[in-house]
């Protein structure tokens, strides 16, 4: 008799092991010959060798499921078990799937820019998306980045916005640097949950995989093997997105995401975003799309809603 020793590293040990231990309780049944022990993140296994192996390699399927898709049910745990299936066999089939969010559901880059943003990712080391609200251009870009911190092209995700309100300067706010910019970051948060288990979400901020970057804090840091999202970028002024860009290291990618007709500078201030699109046109390894209200892909009065307001703005 020997014993194996199995942790579980990239999954949610809640969603691995199941409600009230069920997935553990089933995956003990398949292997009746063998103690199963599981606590925390680790699984210990006694048994014959021949078997242990086995076991070890039928659970990393399983685990290698369960971060592929945020989710594993009884199910699965005996297609990949009993019926010896391939852990990509029974994944299921999606066009356009970027990364699977939570509880299996698909995220896809659902429109034809959206689509476009998901090709150039993979041929650009700079992105440029800009579009009306709800378009998905944020939301894809955070898809993205997730998909290459799970595949191991990069180590971290940095994610940074403009504070128009706090005109950059957050000294004078409570808390911690997490907690003066929260607030102005709590749109990509929400995508994050949609995309991570809310444990694993939290370890990632703890141990600095996900990082928080206030554009104001930038200034000298040179970000590496990492993917740099810059969201609202409307709002930067043409030094602080010069100085952003600027940031690119070694195995790094950065997408810049906004909406030019939500502008909230000062009227006499140039948008740093349409300077630096201006300026940065045709450059190779720079890409840029463009969507528009046939990309909105919230609630259907978001599209009229946006239309309304062109309207208006071209009557006048």
């Amino acid at each position: 008799m020997i014993e194996k020793v199995i942790i579980l590293d990239g999954v949610d040990p809640v969603i691995f092991f199941g409600t009230n231990n069920s997935n553990m309780q089933l995956i003990k049944s398949l292997y009746p010959k063998l103690r199963i022990v599981a606590r925390g993140n680790v699984i210990k296994a006694i048994g014959d060798e021949l078997e242990l192996v086995e076991f070890e390699e039928k659970t990393r399927e399983l685990e290698k499921y369960c971060m592929e898709l945020n989710l594993l049910t009884e199910e699965v745990i005996i297609d990949i078990i009993k019926r010896k299936n391939d852990v990509f066999a029974v994944l299921p089939k999606q066009d356009n799937l970027i990364i699977y969010g939570m509880n299996g559901r698909p995220i896809q880059a659902r429109t034809e820019n959206q689509q476009k943003l998901a090709k150039a990712f993979d041929e650009n080391d700079l992105l440029f998306a800009v579009g009306p609200a709800g378009s998905g251009k944020t939301y894809t870009a955070i898809a993205l980045a997730v998909r290459a911190l799970k595949n191991k092209e990069v180590r971290k995700i940095i994610l940074s916005r403009p504070a128009v309100e706090a005109g950059e300067k957050l000294g004078f706010l409570p808390g911690d640097m997490k907690e003066k910019i929260d607030p102005y970051l709590q749109p990509l948060y929400d995508a994050l949950e949609d995309m991570i288990p809310v444990a694993k979400l939290k370890e990632y901020i703890e141990n600095k995989v996900i990082r928080i970057a206030p554009l104001a804090f930038m200034r000298g840091r040179t970000l590496s093997d990492a993917v740099i999202i810059l969201d609202e970028a409307q709002n930067t002024s043409v030094p602080q997105i010069k100085m952003f860009l600027t940031r690119l290291g070694m195995n790094a990618k950065m997408i810049v995401t906004g909406d030019v007709t939500q502008i909230d500078l000062p009227p006499s201030q140039v948008s740093g975003l349409i300077h630096a699109m201006r300026v940065l046109k045709n450059i190779p390894g720079i890409a840029q799309i463009e969507f528009n209200k046939k990309d909105i892909v919230r609630h259907k009065l978001v599209q009229r809603i946006v239309e309304a307001y062109e309207k208006e703005k071209t009557d006048k």
